[in-house]
C-alpha cells in the first residue's frame, strides 16, 4: 500500500511517498525556486537560430527558454518532416508557449507550443483533435472503451475543440467525472486565451497548482492509504480542492498534530541523507556507487562482502538481481534522469544476462517518469534514459564543493608545495630586484615545508640567493596559496 507524506515550513514543502514503508519518491519545491512545469507564458522571440533549428524566448525569467522546431506544433508536415523554424518565428514575434523542463544548471526552461492543461482524470491538448489514453493502462479493450467514451463526450457535452489523454487515473472512472473534468478545464482554457489579448508580453498566463494539490491530482491512486499532512491550513485547502476535484481522496486524508515532526516520525531526515551518499548498500552485503555528471549518471555495481553459498556466477547473478531493484528505488528517490548508465557484474550466462534485464524492467514500472532500458552492449553495459522534468535531488539540495570544484577530490599538501617552488622561481625571473619572498598557504602545506620539505625550500633559497619566509593562512584550503614579493 502507498502513503504519502507531505511537510509544509514557511520556506519548502516536500512530499515523501512511502510505499510498504519504504520512501520511493521524494519532492521538494521551495518557496525560491518553485517548479515551473505546466507554466503558459506569452513570449517574445528574441533570437531565432537556423543552424540548431531553435529559438531563445523571453518568458520574464533570469534567462531565456529554449524552443526547439521539433517542440512547436506548427512545425509538423505529413510526410513526418519539421518546417524550417526560421519559417515559423522571427526576431520579437509573440508566441504562446508552455515550460516543459524546468531550468537546469546553466540551461534555461525548455519550452513548447504543443500547450496542453492537466486535470484530475484528462489532459486537454486545446490545440489537436487526438483522443489518447495513458500507456500505462495496458489492457487493449479498455483502452478503447475509453477512447470512444471521451470522444462521444467531447463531441456531444465537452469542449467544442481540441482533444484529450486520459490519465491512469481514468481507468474507472464515470461519465460524469469525465464530464466534469471537461468543463473544469474548457473554463480554464478559455481565460488563458482571454489573458493572451489583454496581458502584455512576456507575462505568465497560467501556473500549474501547488505541489500539496499534485499530490492529491497526480499522485493519489486506489492504492493509495493515507496522505498525512502536518498543516492545518494545507490539510483545509486540501479538503477544499478535493471535495471540488477528487473527492475519493478526502476520505484518505489525515492531519499529523504530533509533538515530532512529521519526518523525523518516518525516519526520513537519515533516509534524506542517505540518498545524496555515493555508495547504496544492498542487504546481500553488495552495493552501488552512483555518480552524478552534467551529462549522464553512472551507476556500478559491486559484489563487496556477499560471497554466496554456491558457485560464483550464482552470486553475481542474485546481486545484479538485487541490484535491479535498488537501482530502480535510487532513480525515483534521487530524481535521476537523463542518460543512466549502468556496469552490472559480468554475468557469463545469456540467461542470467536476460533474467536481469527482465527483473529490472518489472522493477521499474511503477515509475511515473517514461524509462527506456537498452539491451547489454558488448562491453556488459546497460543504457537507461528517463525523462527528466525537474532538478535531481541532489542539485536541488547540494552545490558544487568550493574546495574542490565539483571534482570529489583535492590535491595533496605537497603536489601544493611543489607548485609554490615553482611559483617563487618564476617569479624570480620576473623580479630581479626583489629582497625577499613570502609564502602564504594552508597550516598543512607550511607544516610540510618546516618538515619533509625542509631541504627542497632551503636548496631553492640558496639557489635564487634571497630569503624565503612562511606564513599560515587559517582561511585558505589545501590548494590556496600566494607569494608575496618585496
Amino acid at each position: 500500500m502507498q502513503e504519502i507524506l507531505i511537510n509544509n515550513a514557511l520556506h519548502e514543502s516536500r512530499v515523501a511517498v512511502m510505499e510498504d514503508g519504504v520512501i520511493q519518491e521524494l519532492r521538494i519545491e521551495r518557496n525560491a525556486e518553485a517548479s515551473l512545469v505546466g507554466n503558459i507564458y506569452l513570449g517574445i522571440v528574441d533570437k531565432v537560430l537556423p543552424g540548431m533549428q531553435s529559438a531563445f524566448v523571453e518568458i520574464g525569467l533570469p534567462r531565456a527558454g529554449f524552443l526547439h522546431v521539433g517542440d512547436m506544433r506548427q512545425s509538423h508536415q505529413a510526410n513526418g518532416g519539421n518546417i524550417p523554424i526560421e519559417k515559423l518565428l522571427h526576431d520579437g514575434q509573440v508566441v504562446l508557449v508552455q515550460v516543459s523542463k524546468d531550468p537546469i544548471g546553466t540551461k534555461g526552461a525548455r519550452l513548447t507550443t504543443e500547450i496542453s492543461l492537466a486535470g484530475r482524470l484528462l489532459v486537454y491538448l486545446p490545440y489537436t483533435s487526438h483522443i489518447g489514453v495513458s500507456q500505462k493502462i495496458e489492457d487493449g479493450a479498455e483502452r478503447e472503451r475509453l477512447k470512444e467514451e471521451i470522444e462521444l463526450l467531447s463531441q456531444s457535452c465537452g469542449t467544442k475543440e481540441g482533444g484529450y489523454i486520459v490519465r491512469t487515473s481514468g481507468e474507472d472512472a464515470h461519465q460524469e467525472d469525465f464530464l466534469n473534468d471537461m468543463k473544469y478545464l474548457e473554463k480554464l482554457w478559455q481565460n488563458i486565451e482571454h489573458k493572451t489579448h489583454v496581458m502584455d508580453s512576456p507575462a505568465l498566463l497560467y501556473c500549474d497548482v501547488s505541489i500539496e494539490q499534485k499530490v492529491l491530482r497526480d499522485l493519489f491512486t486506489e492504492k493509495t492509504s493515507k496522505i498525512i499532512v502536518d498543516s492545518r491550513s494545507v490539510f483545509n485547502d486540501l479538503i477544499n480542492f478535493g471535495q471540488k476535484f477528487v473527492p475519493e481522496a478526502c476520505g484518505v486524508l489525515e492531519l499529523y498534530e504530533g509533538e515530532r515532526p512529521l519526518f523525523d516520525q518516518y525516519n526520513l531526515e537519515k533516509e534524506m541523507e542517505a540518498a545524496l551518499s555515493r555508495r547504496v548498500d544492498l542487504k546481500s552485503g553488495g552495493y552501488l556507487i552512483i555518480d552524478q555528471t552534467e551529462a549522464m549518471t553512472t551507476i556500478d555495481v559491486n559484489t563487496g562482502a556477499f560471497v554466496g553459498r554456491r558457485d560464483f556466477s550464482d552470486t553475481i547473478y542474485k546481486t545484479n538481481l538485487e541490484a535491479t531493484h535498488a537501482i530502480a528505488r535510487q532513480l525515483r528517490l534521487r530524481n535521476l534522469g537523463g542518460i543512466i548508465i549502468v556496469d552490472f557484474i559480468d554475468m557469463e550466462s545469456k540467461d542470467h544476462e536476460d533474467g536481469v534485464l527482465a527483473e529490472l524492467r518489472k522493477a521499474v514500472l511503477n515509475d511515473r517518469n517514461r524509462i527506456s532500458i537498452s539491451e547489454f552492449t558488448s562491453l556488459g553495459l546497460v543504457q537507461i534514459t528517463r525523462k527528466r522534468t525537474r532538478e535531481s535531488l541532489a542539485h536541488v539540495l547540494c552545490e558544487t564543493c568550493p574546495t574542490c570544484g565539483g571534482r570529489g577530490e583535492i590535491k595533496t599538501a605537497r603536489t601544493v608545495c611543489y607548485e609554490i617552488l615553482r611559483e617563487v622561481l618564476r617569479e624570480h625571473h620576473q623580479f630581479d630586484g626583489a629582497r625577499e619572498f613570502r609564502i602564504l598557504a594552508n597550516q598543512a602545506v607550511i607544516d610540510l615545508f618546516l618538515d619533509e620539505e625542509s631541504e627542497a625550500l632551503a636548496l631553492l633559497g640558496d639557489a635564487i640567493q634571497k630569503p624565503i619566509t612562511l606564513s599560515v593562512e587559517h582561511e585558505y584550503q589545501q590548494e590556496q596559496y600566494d607569494v608575496l614579493v618585496s
